[in-house]
């Protein structure tokens, strides 16, 4: 008995050594990657390279149109995807009926979140620019990766609610309060740091996605910048920007990947590490968020 009580303490402190050097090999690759990529493309980040627009001469190229355009199109997506995913979750969750019609939605949005992100660019070229006369522009490239999304802030949405104890909705219509008050006082805010967890990793996975912006006619060269969304008329505010031609930093990248001299290959990892401290900086603003709603929560 002792014999087997020792080996299971040996097998179990193998698993942990096993799983931390695991861990440490992830780590380690990722951080070999981003300093190789950083040595490589540090030297173009001066004001120039973000203020400057693409050009055939690589030292005159920079991201300005890219950067811009990522912006904008994160922000499309982000309005897109996520009421609409949030409030499809908590009907799924709290509203609709367990039945067949239910099931069979449930199993759609689930294969919806596996699908090749191509097919959403193939999706919204046949809908969005030739059916709804959208045409190539930031309202297409935004609703594109908001579709693309949407499945898993729809799933995050749904696992954050489902692990919400039954017992609070119980104390909640104990006290009197409607469904709806229970889920805005009390479900929501107890199931916040998950579903913004969810949209982290959705938001996160669009900012890099190439091939539906590719395949809707994001453009790989452009000198100009949408138009601004503030006007000198009556009411001082304009939507033309939504249907401008646009780029963003990954089809910019992959630009300059393919080309042959090596200081377009530079301008690409100087590009990558903008991209990279995007993500960055748009997760650490979503975790601060998730921190802040937290805090406030007592059980």
């Amino acid at each position: 008995m002792r014999d087997k009580v020792k080996i299971s303490k040996y097998l179990d402190a193998a698993f942990a050594i096993t799983g931390l050097l695991f861990c440490l090999i992830g780590i380690g690759v990722i951080i070999i990657l981003f300093v190789d990529l950083f040595m490589d493309g540090a030297p173009r980040l001066t004001l120039k390279f973000f203020s400057s627009f693409p050009s055939r001469f690589p030292d005159e190229a920079g991201i300005l149109s890219a950067w811009v355009g990522s912006l904008l199109i994160m922000f499309i997506t982000a309005l897109a995807a996520i009421p609409v995913g949030v409030g499809a979750g908590i009907y799924l969750e709290e509203y609709a009926k367990k039945n067949w019609f239910t099931d069979f939605i449930e199993i759609n949005i689930a294969n919806l979140a596996g699908v090749p992100s191509i097919i959403y660019g193939l999706l919204a070229l046949g809908i969005f620019v030739y059916m709804l006369g959208f045409g190539e522009s930031i309202l297409t490239g935004g609703l594109t990766l908001g579709l693309l999304i949407l499945p898993i802030v729809i799933i995050a949405t749904r696992e954050a609610i489902r692990a919400i104890p039954q017992s609070i909705r119980e104390a909640s219509y104990a006290c009197g309060a409607t469904k709806w008050q229970t889920i805005r006082w009390h479900v929501l805010p107890y199931s916040m740091g998950g579903i913004l967890t969810g949209i982290i990793i959705g938001l996160s996975r669009a900012i890099g996605e190439t091939a539906p912006l590719v395949t809707i006619g994001a453009l790989t060269f452009i000198a100009f910048l949408p138009s601004s969304p503030i006007s000198s008329d009556f009411p001082f505010i304009s939507f033309k920007w939504l249907f401008d031609s646009f780029t963003v930093l990954p089809v910019q990248i992959f630009n300059w990947v393919s080309r042959p001299q090596k200081g377009f290959h530079v301008n690409a990892a100087a590009a990558s590490i903008v991209l990279m401290v995007m993500t960055l900086l748009m997760n650490g603003f979503a975790i601060y968020i998730r921190y802040r709603f937290r805090r406030k929560i007592r059980w």
